[in-house]
């Protein structure tokens, strides 16, 4: 695809369409949206004379649970994120490895945490042999992600300067505290691209120089598998000095874990047992302050299905029966008074 077909006036429609599904009328979308055609064009105009000039962000936190510090770009900005995530997803997905769960198509938590029990029973050999599990995530990985090796990366794929020009300006458009050649936004659709193309590299190392048949990563958080100890040991210096020499990151000292799976691996919000699963104690807690919460209030029942289909990946029947009767009790005192 060259970069007119990229900025071409139909996929600025549909990346308005994607862009604009299922998102709340805020009073930005709505001054866009009531001259949506006029500022369409204007867009494209701006894009393909090459004028287009990307702008800055607002910023704000929100907590689930830990505190995140979130960066929002324009509307017209998000558009041509949206834009840029279609075209890097179809160009790079298909070389991303199987066992990559971050915000791609048919892969998720879920299927993340089907894939690593299905690993388990192979490991340990239906339950009969021990299974060992090292846990690893990169420091700050957001924040640490090197412009110029993105770029880097973007390049080998990527042979059209004027998209590469493009990109160039949404890269550059943020950087972290850590220096103006670092970091990218959580907030923009295409950081979550570019998580998975910058550690693709990862993954292409743990599986054709390492290679390890038992690995999985969703974002940053990845795991390893074996039947014992050493071996994972000795996967912990190959892995920090990849990560250092070609993409600037740091593996986490203090989130370098080691479980055996009768212990039970914490996981993308479950933990992992032999034969079954369970959801993790905290977000039990977490699910049941904030219905509680929102009882009464109108995306209550929309949040309850939300949180039962988490509840349903996991062996928590009583859990469940728990949450329902918990949840009646208060309505019920909400209605008398």
């Amino acid at each position: 695809m060259n970069y007119s077909e990229l900025t071409s006036l139909s996929n600025l429609f549909q990346a308005w369409k994607g862009f604009r599904k299922g998102k709340k009328l805020r009073v930005n979308l709505q001054v866009f949206e009531s001259h949506l055609e006029d500022n369409l064009f204007v867009l494209q105009e701006s894009l393909q004379n090459k004028t287009y000039q990307h702008g800055g962000y607002e910023e704000f936190y929100v907590y689930d649970p830990k505190v995140r510090h979130i960066h929002k770009a324009d509307v017209a900005d998000r558009i041509v994120h949206h834009l840029l995530y279609k075209y890097l997803y179809d160009l790079f997905d298909p070389t991303f490895i199987f066992d990559s769960y971050s915000c791609r198509l048919n892969k998720g938590t879920h299927k993340g945490v089907d894939r690593l029990e299905i690993f388990t029973r192979k490991v340990s050999k239906n339950y009969t042999q021990p299974c060992w599990v090292l846990k690893c995530d990169v420091k700050k990985f957001f924040a640490n992600i090197d412009h110029k090796v993105l770029k880097e990366i973007l390049k080998r794929k990527i042979g059209n300067p004027d998209i590469l020009g493009l990109l160039d300006q949404v890269i550059e458009s943020f950087h972290s505290e850590l220096g103006e050649d670092k970091g990218i936004p959580l907030g923009n659709l295409t950081s979550q691209i570019f998580a998975n193309i910058y550690l693709n590299r990862l993954d292409q190392f743990v599986k054709a120089e390492l290679k390890i048949k038992y690995y999985l990563r969703y974002a940053d958080d990845f795991v390893f598998l074996a039947g014992n100890k050493s071996d994972l040991e000795r996967l912990i210096d190959p892995v920090r000095s990849f990560l250092q020499d070609n993409l600037k990151l740091e593996l986490h000292p203090k989130k370098i874990i080691f479980r055996k799976l009768d212990w039970g691996i914490d996981y993308l919000g479950y933990i992992i047992l032999s034969h079954y699963r369970l959801p993790r104690t905290k977000t039990k807690r977490r699910v049941f302050q904030k219905l509680e919460s929102k009882i009464g209030s109108k995306n209550f029942s929309q949040s309850l299905q939300s949180y039962l289909g988490y509840l349903g990946h996991a062996n928590s029947y009583k859990v469940t029966q728990d949450l329902r009767n918990r949840i009646w009790l208060l309505d019920s005192d909400r209605r008398q008074n």
